[in-house]
């Protein structure tokens, strides 16, 4: 299957620059994934759309203020760094704008007065990586005093205040992600307390989103594309209800594809069992895939030949989705993370 494939016609307009006005006033594309039937709705119908049995799992990571820009020593410019993960003794596994000219020995200084070298180009898991080393300790106060929030490439203007709460979910608590897991932006504390009296558990994972999520695909073909590996963390309580669910068959949504990717990777088919505590992933999920816990999926609208898309495509059917995605385009949805909602029953 190529990569090709999952390419699709988007008009840059319906491509969201800002978040809708007031948080959760969104639209929402319910796709029946065993006919193909397509409706619209908005998003405070969502309650309505969801079986009353139905099992929630939201992932909670928050966004770090990872986006840095560092002023060059030798040149006195400003260089853009993306940070990733941590690896210790004040190392950071870091994404270069620019990378042809940010080589091992350069030096930066950042907003604090606080410096850092490259000291590894990390090439071999592409051409973007360095690693990092500061002369001081790395706090998240420090990303806080110099970082920005790390808006996605396809939003075409520098972050602002209304961006540091925006673009962070209402529930969001364990801080360790490079992007938001975007599709819980819907949820107001209004809708959490809506499916709660309306009887719909809703459980926890979290998945620090890193570059296994947003990096593009490159290959031609899609099974030669590598993920990056993401940590995740299950509590024991999460796990319980879960394992149970799936013993009578309860309807398990995922919100967003990074729960999904949680629940699919630390599934343990031969016990049946959802095991708690940590783990790495680097799932990759498309057509062909057989989903072993998730079968109701709640997501945005994604990125042409991005996994994102191809991972939905694996849930409900690539010409299901491709429909989908048309109808999206006709009926002005807007896309990507700021955009609107998708319901996959």
């Amino acid at each position: 299957m190529l990569t090709k494939d999952f390419y699709f016609d988007l008009p840059e307009e319906l491509i969201a620059q800002h978040p809708s006005n007031i948080r959760g006033e969104d639209k929402l594309m319910v796709l029946e994934k065993n006919t193909g039937k397509v409706t619209h709705h908005m998003m405070n119908e969502l309650p309505e759309l969801i079986p009353e049995d139905a099992l929630m799992i939201f992932n909670d990571s928050k966004v770090r203020r990872s986006r840095v820009y560092g002023i060059k020593e030798t040149t006195g410019r400003e260089c853009e760094f993306l940070f990733i993960q941590p690896l210790g003794e004040n190392k950071w596994k870091a994404m270069v704008k620019n990378a042809k000219k940010q080589r091992v020995g350069c030096k930066y200084q950042f907003p604090d007065g606080s410096i850092a070298s490259i000291i590894k180009n990390s090439a071999d898991e592409g051409t973007e990586f360095r690693t990092i080393e500061f002369n001081c300790n790395i706090t998240e106060e420090w990303f806080e005093v110099n970082g920005h929030i790390p808006l996605p490439p396809y939003i075409r203007r520098q972050d602002t205040q209304e961006d540091s709460s925006r673009y962070q979910n209402i529930y969001a608590k364990e801080t360790g992600s490079a992007a938001c897991p975007t599709a819980g932006l819907h949820f107001t504390k209004k809708m959490l307390e809506t499916l709660e009296t309306k009887g719909i558990q809703k459980a926890w994972v979290t998945l620090h989103v890193g570059l296994g999520t947003f990096l593009p695909v490159r290959a031609e073909q899609i099974k030669d594309h590598k993920m990056h590996y993401e940590s995740y963390s299950i509590t024991s309580e999460t796990a319980k209800l879960v394992t149970e669910a799936k013993k009578i068959n309860r309807p398990i949504l995922a919100v967003g594809t990074t729960s999904v990717r949680t629940l699919e990777s630390a599934w343990d088919e031969e016990k049946q069992i959802l095991p708690s505590g940590t783990g790495n992933t680097n799932i990759f999920i498309y057509p062909g895939y057989k989903f072993k816990v998730v079968n109701k999926l709640f997501t945005n609208f994604h990125t042409p030949e991005s996994t994102l898309l191809m991972l939905v495509s694996a849930f409900a059917g690539k010409e299901k989705i491709m429909n989908a995605y048309a109808q999206a385009v006709e009926n002005r949805y807007r896309f990507f993370s700021y955009g609107d909602a998708m319901l996959l029953l």
